[in-house]
């Protein structure tokens, strides 16, 4: 079974740590909804960007988590 999984990074790329632990989702739809309610708190904490992964795969990203950004 694929493990979704996020990589937190700071505006330059580089990996940090979230303030909000995340899980391995077992779904694309589960993992999106994960950042869909918490990437606030992961902004405040620090998180600039995300990227999602199936297992070793980049799915996409990066996706800013800044409002005025796409």
């Amino acid at each position: 079974m694929a493990a979704w999984t996020w990589r937190f990074e700071a505006a330059d790329g580089t990996e940090v740590q979230p303030a909000v632990q995340p899980e391995e989702f077992t779904t694309q739809g589960d993992a999106e909804s994960w950042i869909g309610e918490q990437w606030k708190a992961l902004l405040d904490g620090g998180v600039d960007r995300v990227r999602l992964f199936e297992d070793s795969t980049e799915i996409y990203g990066p996706m800013s988590l800044h409002a005025d950004e796409s």
